[in-house]
């Protein structure tokens, strides 16, 4: 048994660390509040697994230069970390994660309430006393903001509460002790996992980075760097994806374990390597199809296998139309959920057909997965929303072709002119027009939207087709072919906006096969050199009551401690590739990053397989109402102001 204050000061003292696998701190606001009152009212809060073992400042977090027998914390990281925070009044020295989840903690000494500052509710009332400036000063100077008017009698009660308080520091912790040479990164790794069951478990990247930093110390930060870069150029990876695509770089192998018989200076070289073919594959993305950022970048998990591809081609694309034929590949891999299955199974096949045969067997092996065709259909482009699979194809046509704007009449393959000029998405119909005759998915078709300079879209705003179609292409004649939407004057009457748009699909997948057909073939006629946009494919200025509530509880549920989700997210089916939803929102980590089961929020249920959603793990919501009550009561649980019985502990992860 050890006492808190003692273990608080290990922290300080750099004799209790985290090993470096260990991920960053992730409670929110309502759980500290619930360590507290368990601690405050002397409930059970759990054990601490620790791992005692020689460290050097390689394998633990933190900037610390350590070296000789440590105590490293496996379980307990969000509970020490949490008083550590409140108790010192500062994150420790490994922290990585939101200060804010622990400090302002207030005690009310009347009501025995924990709460978070509030400056109208607190800053008169002395009897909300600072819990950090309490452990840091003590009782005195606290007694000594109590007004005047409180009896003696009442301040001795307030006294022996703010004691009780202070006591928490002399709780003893239990702690379970790992020991032994035996005890190597994996058998501690699968220990932590086994542990850790309702909390947030390793996953093979993890392990495979904790080698790594055993002998490499800064692989993490220069592979964060590297994230950040392209971050700041509109794409956001993970670390686990660039783990990826070194350890194909690497080894030519799809398992992370694969990485255990490269050294240190091999992988070091690998990771510069396949940053230098990830920044030009990046550069043909947007040089040659117009994918220039986040929201159009394409199946992410074919990038892997372009970078083999590249180095087992000496580093580069023989030429143009090399680099094209792997452009090719890449778009229809991504179209049709080539790594949406089994993805290392998958990875291993493309790696062994890019050695054996190259870019050409890597497009047969696709085609013959297809029944023999890679071509595009009408239906190919029936999906909706901005999350669709062929929503960044319709991007990219627009940027490669010949599409026009409607109201400068210039194309749109580099139109960044200054303000007012960034590409926007636009509905064609009108959603306000639309939503009062047409279900959600048509609505937000594929089919109806276009892109258009943001001035343009600002002018058009919710005009009704048949009335601006005449003003534009009266102003700039083709514009509208240009766009692909169709010239049938019948078609632009509300009462046949389906039939638009089954002729604009016919129009957009003809489009699309004679301009893959081109990549096919290597031709140079197509444009080379397109310049990258500053604001693109943003939604259409004026919000409609759904995105405006999604936003709203986006916020709310920030403000709970949740995560901020990806929007608009097309899921499939791992084994099939089939779209199940094409979600509004999805928190792949859960609501609060690695605390909870993947959560779905999708607005239109009758248009999602929510069956096959649960049995992939995933929990649906189908309201915004819905999600929000859940945050709720699982925040009022794990604070212990819920329906929970009172000696029972909130249910939480207690890492």
């Amino acid at each position: 048994m050890t006492k808190l204050s003692t273990l608080l000061d290990h922290v300080d003292s750099g004799a209790m660390l985290l090993p470096e696998f260990q991920r960053g701190y992730v409670w929110n606001r309502d759980q500290v509040k619930g360590l507290m009152r368990s601690l405050y009212r002397a409930y059970p809060v759990g054990s601490l697994l620790v791992w005692e073992t020689e460290v050097d400042s390689a394998s633990v977090r933190g900037e610390q230069d350590v070296i000789g027998t440590r105590s490293l914390l496996l379980d307990g990281q969000q509970r020490i970390t949490s008083l550590y925070g409140v108790m010192r009044g500062r994150p420790p020295k490994f922290f990585e994660g939101n200060p804010s989840a622990f400090s302002g903690l207030y005690f009310n000494a009347e009501g025995e309430d924990f709460e978070f500052y509030m400056a109208t509710k607190m800053r008169d009332d002395p009897l909300w006393v600072d819990v950090s400036r309490l452990f840091q000063e003590g009782i005195d100077p606290i007694l000594d903001d109590f007004d005047n008017g409180v009896s003696r009698s009442d301040e001795r009660v307030f006294m022996r509460r703010l004691t009780k308080l202070l006591a928490i520091q002399e709780r003893d912790f239990h702690e379970e002790k790992i020991t032994g040479k035996d005890k190597t990164v994996e058998v501690v790794v699968d220990i932590f996992n086994r542990v850790n069951m309702g909390g947030t478990k390793l996953r093979k990247g993890d392990l495979a980075l904790a080698r790594l930093c055993s002998e490499w110390p800064e692989a993490r930060a220069t592979m964060s760097e590297y994230l950040d870069r392209w971050k700041q150029v509109g794409f956001k990876f993970s670390l686990d994806w660039l783990l990826r695509c070194v350890t194909a770089v690497a080894t030519g192998r799809a398992v992370f374990s694969s990485l255990a018989k490269v050294s240190t200076e091999e992988f070091r070289s690998s990771l510069e390597a396949t940053v230098r073919y990830i920044g030009k594959f990046l550069d043909a993305l947007a040089g040659r199809l117009g994918l220039d950022h986040d929201r159009v970048l394409m199946g992410r998990m074919a990038i892997p296998v372009v970078c083999r591809l590249l180095h087992l081609n000496g580093g580069d694309f023989d030429d143009a139309a090399h680099r094209d034929r792997v452009l090719y590949w890449y778009v229809h891999a991504s179209l049709w959920g080539r790594f949406t299955g089994q993805v290392e199974t998958v990875l291993a096949q493309d790696y062994a057909m890019a050695q054996a045969e190259g870019i050409d067997g890597l497009i047969r092996v696709l085609e013959e997965s297809r029944g023999g065709s890679l071509r595009i259909r009408p239906g190919d482009f029936s999906g909706y929303t901005v999350g669709a699979r062929f929503y960044p194809l319709l991007y990219l046509l627009t940027r490669v072709g010949d599409a026009r704007d409607f109201g400068s009449g210039l194309p749109l393959h580099a139109e960044m002119l200054g303000h007012l000029t960034g590409l926007q998405m636009h509905h064609i119909f009108p959603k306000a027009l639309l939503k009062q005759h047409y279900p959600h998915d048509k609505v937000n078709a594929i089919a109806n939207f276009c892109f258009l300079t943001q001035d343009t879209n600002l002018k058009v705003s919710k005009r009704d087709p048949a009335e601006y179609f005449v003003d534009v292409e009266g102003r700039q004649p083709g514009v509208l072919a240009s766009q692909w939407i169709p010239l049938d004057t019948e078609l632009r009457d509300i009462a046949r906006y389906e039939d638009f748009l089954h002729r604009r699909t016919e129009l957009l997948a003809d489009a699309a096969n004679r301009f893959l057909d081109e990549l096919r073939k290597g031709a140079t006629s197509a444009r080379d050199d397109l310049e990258r946009l500053d604001a693109v494919a943003a939604e259409e200025p004026e919000r409609d009551t759904r995105s405006a509530g999604l936003q709203e509880l986006i916020a709310e549920l920030a403000s709970m401690g949740c995560a901020r989700p990806e929007l608009d997210v097309e899921i499939s089916d791992p084994v099939s590739g089939r779209p199940l939803a094409v979600a509004e929102a999805l928190w792949a980590d859960g609501l609060q990053t690695g605390q909870d089961d993947p959560a779905v929020l999708e607005l239109d249920p009758e248009e999602a397989d929510i069956a096959a959603l649960e049995a992939l793990g995933y929990r649906v919501f189908t309201s915004t109402e819905a999600i929000l009550g859940y945050a709720r009561r699982r925040n009022a649980e794990v604070a212990g102001t819920g329906s929970l019985p009172e000696t029972s502990l909130p249910p939480m992860s207690m890492g």
